[in-house]
């Protein structure tokens, strides 16, 4: 059981939560309306990185219009 204070980290470690009570992937991602791909993603970067990883690091910052 993965548990978050952050909103963002919230909604993700709750599709693995319930993934994890259903025993089963398909019908947790039905259920949240999230893609299997998007689960399995997740589900790597919380193993080998930890449910700071869940965080949206990767977006590129706002572009500058000078």
């Amino acid at each position: 059981m993965h548990h978050s204070n952050n909103p963002i980290i919230k909604h993700k470690t709750g599709l693995l939560n319930l993934a994890e009570e259903l025993q089963n992937i398909s019908k947790a991602c039905k259920i949240m309306e999230i893609s299997r791909d998007t689960f399995y993603r997740y589900q790597e970067l919380v193993e080998t990185n930890g449910l700071e990883a869940l965080m949206n690091q990767d977006r590129r910052p706002a572009q500058r219009l000078d």
